[in-house]
């Protein structure tokens, strides 16, 4: 299955690295967040990314050019050019770099990748939050209800947006930032139907605001319970606390 990763951010809150290199491109034991993301979804055999980008779009581009050179090891005999490999990262991934604009909304973001989905379904995710989530059982869990939109619902800490929850995992409201309620929290990692691009209006459109919460309004919008490992990378101590995680053998997330 395709998945849409939200590259684009400016990533001010994580401003001692953003000002030289974009968000997910901060790296956690040498590696980019991203491809922290992308190799959870890899292990599943989601192997097709699409990422939209924004800000320093072009450093990202420059990542996957390269990167068979970044992640092997070789000799380059300087009197012809000729480069010996000797060890090869084996990645199997098709990645496809979408410049969405620089100030476009989450939900802009994916409408701009419209005609790369087509008609079919597809997963979407944050380029700034590791977990350990079943991919299969989310995607099975998708297929079950038959509704328009999955998000995967985490409890961590309350200072991010809310979803309410009914009795059936439908979500019954989508809120963004409350002051109290349930604990539960979007997550990232859904898992969309073609038809959700039709509630996206244009560039301004934030993914948590209007798409998500007429979803929600529709009974359209379905939470899978996550309650293993989950974190975004939002602060310098956030990123600092999934290194410490990572050097330690405690990331979870890891494949």
């Amino acid at each position: 299955m395709k998945v849409i990763i939200l590259a684009g951010g400016f990533g001010s809150r994580l401003s001692e690295y953003t000002e030289s290199i974009p968000k997910p491109m901060v790296t956690i034991g040498g590696k980019p967040i991203l491809w922290h993301i992308m190799s959870r979804y890899a292990y599943f055999g989601h192997k097709f990314f699409y990422l939209a980008l924004g800000y320093k779009a072009e450093i990202i581009k420059e990542y996957f050019l390269n990167y068979r050179s970044l992640n092997s090891d070789f000799t380059v005999n300087l009197s012809n050019g000729k480069v010996e490999p000797h060890q090869t990262d084996a990645a199997d991934w098709k990645v496809t770099m979408v410049d969405t604009g620089l100030e476009s909304m989450t939900g802009g973001r994916v409408k701009r990748l419209q005609s790369f989905i087509g008609n079919e379904p597809f997963m979407l995710t944050y380029g700034d939050g590791v977990a350990d989530i079943d991919l299969d059982a989310l995607l099975k869990f998708h297929k079950s209800h038959e509704k328009m939109v999955t998000v995967s619902a985490v409890r961590p800490g309350a200072r991010f947006g809310e979803l309410k929850i009914d009795e059936s995992q439908k979500v019954s409201c989508f809120q963004e930032k409350p002051q109290m309620g349930q604990g539960w929290i979007n997550g990232g990692f859904f898992v969309i139907q073609p038809e959700f691009f039709d509630l996206i209006a244009n560039d301004e459109s934030i993914l948590e605001g209007d798409p998500l919460e007429k979803a929600a309004q529709m009974g359209e919008l379905m939470a899978y319970k996550h309650d293993g490992f989950w974190q975004c990378m939002d602060t310098k101590r956030d990123r600092d606390m999934l290194e410490d995680l990572l050097q330690k053998g405690l990331a979870l997330w890891k494949v």
